[in-house]
């Protein structure tokens, strides 16, 4: 039976390393060209079953009949994610992402989304679909278009299933555009670039008026990448998680790209697993922190990595 179900965006990845960014219309000299599998929602659905058992997770998102479609499902059957409710949709090509990353691990993102915007509401109506949704957790809603996002969290809400929602690029188009999706959202997450452009700050609890004010009853994440988390719940509890200690730990950053998805999979596992929010948010802290340390895009930490990294942490901690 599957727990949780990631939906959006299955990408591959091309990473072109370089030491700094060029000014505008400037030629910079690329260190090395990584390609690798991607995409929000894949990303989110393998560092999920990574802290699962197996066969526990889903992905829910569309490929072309391409060879990187093939390749991207051949890897997830490898890393145990339950693949059999991807659509291949012909004549168009699997989603591919360009990245650009500095000597900090920083990034620019371009996305060609490709056959990830033909997952639509009707597919979600497949019977072994509705099934699968009816029968899960957690839904964790990355990027796909907005109507089928809006369908998967309506679906998912009234089967009692928990929503995780991280809406990416989709929230440039407003709060407002997303309300149908927010509706039925349980915990809406948003890195700080993202909190700052919705309200002017990095602090969860204003994001969580404005949507008061539309009558919208979120809880509310604000990944703060080298500063940890800050969160505020639906009851408005608030917690705030530092990041982890890096430097402490003898880790460095190599690559950013991917830590927001490692959080999201290992919170939306923790929490199908019956931890509370709190020990959610540590074990997503932590997962996210890890993956900075690692270049590849799915760099998340396997169950045994995670625990023995909380444990590490704690002991640190008491000193």
């Amino acid at each position: 039976m599957i727990d949780v179900i990631a939906v959006g965006a299955i990408n591959w990845d091309v990473n072109i390393w370089l030491d700094e960014f060029p000014l505008v219309g400037e030629e910079a000299s690329v260190q090395r060209v990584t390609r690798v599998p991607g995409g929000k929602a894949a990303n989110v659905a393998v560092a999920a079953a990574r802290v699962s058992e197996v066969k526990k997770v889903s992905l829910f998102g569309a490929i072309g009949d391409d060879d990187l479609g093939r390749i991207q499902v051949r890897i997830l059957v490898d890393e145990h994610v339950e693949t059999g409710h991807i659509k291949v949709v012909r004549g168009v090509e699997s989603g591919q992402a360009y990245i650009t990353i500095d000597r900090k691990g920083s990034n620019f993102i371009e996305t060609l989304f490709g056959a990830n915007h033909e997952f639509l509401p009707a597919d979600l109506l497949q019977q072994s679909r509705l099934t699968a949704i009816k029968n899960s957790k957690v839904i964790a809603v990355s990027d796909p278009v907005v109507p089928t996002a809006k369908k998967i969290a309506a679906l998912g809400s009234e089967s009692g299933a928990t929503i995780l929602y991280d809406a990416g690029t989709k929230l440039q188009t407003g709060l407002e555009t997303l309300k149908d999706v927010l509706l039925h959202t349980s915990i809406l997450l948003l890195n700080s670039v993202e909190s700052q452009r919705l309200v002017g700050s990095n602090d969860p609890t204003e994001v969580r008026e404005r949507l008061k004010k539309l009558d919208l009853d979120v809880g509310v994440i604000v990944k703060l990448g080298e500063k940890g988390c800050a969160y505020v719940g639906r009851n408005d509890e608030k917690l705030v998680l530092q990041a982890l200690p890096l430097d402490r730990l003898r880790l460095n950053v190599v690559s950013t790209v991917g830590c927001g998805d490692a959080f999201l999979g290992v919170f939306a596992a923790s929490l199908s697993q019956g931890l509370s929010e709190t020990e959610s948010l540590e074990r997503a802290n932590t997962a996210g922190g890890l993956k900075a340390t690692k270049a590849e895009t799915r760099g998340s930490p396997s169950k045994q990595e995670l625990e023995t990294l909380l444990e590490a942490w704690k002991r640190m901690s008491r000193k």
